[in-house]
């Protein structure tokens, strides 16, 4: 009968732990937001050359790449389950997918070709703000009263603060509306 013998190799790295792996998630998908977001402004305002992709003629918007992104990291992360710094990688490729797709979200959910629908604001928002929450809190096990006081008055202050804020939004939207109209060349929804 063969048995297989177990070949000496250098040790297995230990899986990085879940928050780093979230960190790392969190900080790609907010850089890669923010610098979309710039990179579309100055594009449709005209202060940068059109490096949009084309096909035939037709626009192959971002949301498009981070659908490819995500689908190829989990193939990676099905058929390869990668270790160390590939795993690294594809958090960091994880993050920029997630951010490349929600950021044309709006767009998504809409069918139409509005860049800057206020429902793709609120879905970045709502991604970003849930992988903050994965990489900085607490597992379950871990939280004590302190925190679940703490908890609670960050979710007073927020639901407070959020009130606020969307009435500056509302105002920061009637300024920049006619502005946004005109770089997108379209009336906005």
């Amino acid at each position: 009968m063969y048995t297989e013998r177990a070949t000496p190799g250098p040790p297995a790295s230990p899986p990085a732990p879940a928050h780093v792996l979230a960190r790392k998630v969190w900080a790609a998908f907010a850089f890669t937001f923010v610098l979309s977001r710039i990179l579309v402004f100055l594009i449709m305002s005209g202060r940068m050359p059109d490096i949009h992709s084309h096909f035939r003629g037709t626009h192959l918007h971002h949301l498009n790449y981070g659908i490819f992104l995500l689908a190829a990291v989990g193939a990676v992360l099905l058929f390869r389950r990668p270790t160390g710094r590939w795993l690294s990688a594809t958090a960091i490729l994880y993050g920029v997918g997630l951010a490349l797709t929600f950021d044309e979200f709006g767009m998504w959910l809409h069918l139409n070709a509005d860049y800057w629908q206020r429902a793709s604001f609120d879905a970045v928002v709502v991604i970003g703000s849930l992988l903050g929450l994965v990489a900085t809190a607490p597992t379950l096990k871990q939280f004590r009263p302190r925190h679940w006081a703490t908890a609670t008055a960050l979710v007073a202050v927020l639901a407070v603060f959020g009130v606020l804020l969307a009435d500056s939004f509302r105002y920061a939207g009637h300024r920049l509306q006619p502005y946004l109209e005109r770089v997108q060349g379209q009336p906005l929804p």
